[in-house]
């Protein structure tokens, strides 16, 4: 028996008064106790299928063809598509359960989590005299410490890692027969991602739980699934075991997401990009061929002509391209190891000793509490050219510290020189030192450009922050050839943050970082959550920049494959302090503090054979960092 079967499940959309086919022609099915992952880039239609089991399409969106048979335990199966509000309205939350991408914002921030919980419970038909204890046990289930404690928390108390367990236990509470994880881990540590993945899995197992785990990670996916679909433009390109499809992929788009991310050992290649983007509804409405077509490197004629169909390679492997592209490996150029491009040059930025100490709240009694040591007593220099990772888990003090080197925040103890001038105090000299030499990369592209300025005046921002008296005719070229510099068609010089793309919005991000010809950027989580394609395509970026430019970097990252791809020299920061600073190479392969040895355990290998999550002292690392 079968928990889940999709046959031919169609979505369409209606645009401009014409049917888009969003998602076509989808099948899959899912075995109790086992995981399926559903893996593409955004726009993939990934979620999308998510939302069909929930019976939430967005407005206009409807299941145009198609079942979606859910088996539960007693053996009754339900068409989830044809059956009746009321009755799909039982499973969810019971046989269904949801274990949503943002825990933070999937928890009410106004409730506490034993409101929450309690009133989960209650749907369920939990007694109130038994739900305290169920929730016990759930938490201590997820391995939340002091689970009490944190049932009389708030969600903005808790971490992010702590937020997504909280959701997990309320997942698995019903003993559901089916669950849908949602980007469950993106961005999070790779501690955290590990600890979640380990917590999901022993419940899926103990209960036989059937997963439909979505994810952007290729890698991820093959760590985690039994099997494996690749989505693109809302149709399945290519579908089968987990460990084939990681190992032996044969759809180029496959291969492509495949080659977009960078290795956590072996040797550097230069990571493959596609041109272009997905297709939105408007391109969808008149592909006519294959939907890959347009960023496929072995395109032919007959690509375009018809779409191809599912061909069955090998038992269980399915790929749906022409037997003339299936198989294509994408070249991949090697690159080479660039420290700064002058040895003997002077720093561009030097970090001594810095500290920053933030003092606790006072209580009732006017006495304060012990306060926070964000940052002990760092220290670190950049040259021109070479780019320095930042690594560590959320709460170790990476980002505090990219703030004191821009003079966002000031530091309690040390020193900070840039070109060997002190900029520690702030004043008007020190700024201006400040926004000649350096700029900021922020994480989220989205919250940090103005929604109302179009990319023309968002690029060229800084020149109105250094009052340069700029013409519009100079800031038109000005903005021109950032855009040419950062790979942006020149077409989107007049549009606004709403009409881009993540990875467009973040290329607009560092050409405005790059406006006054900055000789250091620090960059601040920069890829965390993109796609490994459009992550992919900034990581270039930056590399073709410190060739052509010169530029150096400060790279915080808690993506240890990213950091290794970028970075010449990287340090690692726990509770503050830096606790270990060396060649990258030389700490990948031999790494000296035992924080350093958990995370890289904790990190997905790429090889399949090797263990993990972790276990043994790794494990107990990790645990207590958890």
């Amino acid at each position: 028996m079968r928990t889940l079967v999709a046959k031919g499940l169609s979505v369409s959309a209606r645009l401009a008064g014409q049917t888009v086919t969003v998602l076509r022609d989808l099948d899959f099915a899912i075995e109790p106790g086992k995981i399926l992952g559903l893996v593409g880039e955004s726009g993939a239609g990934k979620s999308m299928i998510g939302r069909v089991l929930a019976r939430s399409l967005p407005s206009g969106f409807a299941v145009s063809g198609g079942s979606l048979a859910f088996s539960a335990a007693d053996g009754k199966v339900s068409d989830l598509v044809a059956m009746d509000g009321a009755d799909l309205a039982q499973l969810l939350g019971d046989r269904i359960a949801f274990i949503p991408q943002e825990p933070l914002t999937a928890l009410n921030p106004l409730l506490t989590v034993r409101a929450q919980f309690g009133e989960h419970l209650a749907r369920l038909g939990v007694p109130a005299n038994d739900r305290d204890a169920r929730m016990i046990e759930a938490l201590t289930q997820v391995r939340l410490s002091g689970p009490q404690a944190v049932l009389e928390r708030y969600p903005f108390q808790l971490s992010g890692g702590m937020c997504q367990r909280v959701l997990i236990a309320m997942a698995f509470a019903s003993n559901p027969a089916l669950v849908v994880a949602d980007e469950p881990t993106t961005a999070l540590d790779v501690s955290t991602q590990a600890t979640i993945v380990q917590i999901m899995r022993g419940l899926q197992r103990d209960h036989a739980t059937a997963m439909l785990f979505i994810t952007h990670d290729l890698r991820l996916a093959a760590r985690v699934c039994d099997e494996i679909a690749v989505l693109y433009a809302g149709e399945v390109v290519e579908r089968g075991p987990a460990r084939i499809i990681s190992q032996d992929p044969q759809h180029p788009y496959t291969r492509a997401l495949q080659a977009a991310n960078p290795p956590l050992r072996g040797p550097l290649t230069r990571l493959v990009t596609l041109p272009d983007q997905m297709p939105g509804l408007s391109a969808l409405a008149n592909l006519k061929g294959c939907r890959f077509a347009p960023r496929c490197p072995t395109r032919d004629a007959s690509c375009e002509v018809a779409p191809p169909e599912l061909r069955l390679l090998a038992p269980g492997h399915w790929v749906r391209c022409a037997p003339t592209c299936a198989g294509f490996r994408p070249p991949a150029p090697p690159i080479t190891r660039m420290s700064a491009q002058a040895s003997g040059s002077e720093p561009v930025l030097v970090v001594d000793k810095v500290a920053k100490h933030y003092p606790g709240k006072r209580d009732w009694m006017g006495r304060r509490g012990r306060g926070v040591d964000a940052v002990q007593a760092a220290s670190l220099s950049v040259r021109p050219g070479e780019f320095v990772g930042v690594v560590g888990e959320s709460g170790s003090g990476k980002s505090t510290l990219a703030k004191l080197i821009m003079g966002l925040e000031a530091p309690t103890a040390g020193r900070i020189l840039i070109d060997g001038h002190d900029v520690t105090a702030a004043s008007t000299a020190t700024r201006s030192i400040r926004l000649g030499a350096l700029q900021m990369v922020f994480q989220d592209p989205q919250s940090a450009l103005n929604p109302r300025r179009p990319v023309e005046r968002l690029v060229t921002q800084t020149m109105e922050a250094a009052r340069s008296g700029a013409s519009d005719a100079e800031r038109l070229a000005r903005a021109t050839a950032l855009l040419a510099e950062t790979g942006l068609p020149p077409e989107l010089i007049n549009r606004y943050p709403a009409q881009l793309s993540g990875g467009q919005k973040q290329r607009v991000n560092i050409a405005r970082a790059l406006c006054v010809t900055p000789r250091l950027l620090v960059a601040d989580e920069i890829v965390s959550g993109l796609d490994v394609s459009v992550q992919a395509q900034i990581l270039n970026l930056l590399l073709d920049l410190r060739t052509e430019r010169g530029i150096g970097l400060v790279f915080i990252s808690h993506d240890l494959a990213v950091v290794r791809y970028l970075c010449t020299r990287m340090l690692v920061m726990h509770q503050g302090l830096v606790v270990e600073e060396g060649e990258t190479d030389a700490i990948f392969a031999r790494p000296q503090h035992p924080y350093t040895r958990a995370l890289l355990a904790a990190a997905p290998p790429d090889d399949l054979d090797s263990p993990w999550p972790p276990s043994g002292p790794a494990q107990a690392t990790l645990g207590a960092m958890a």
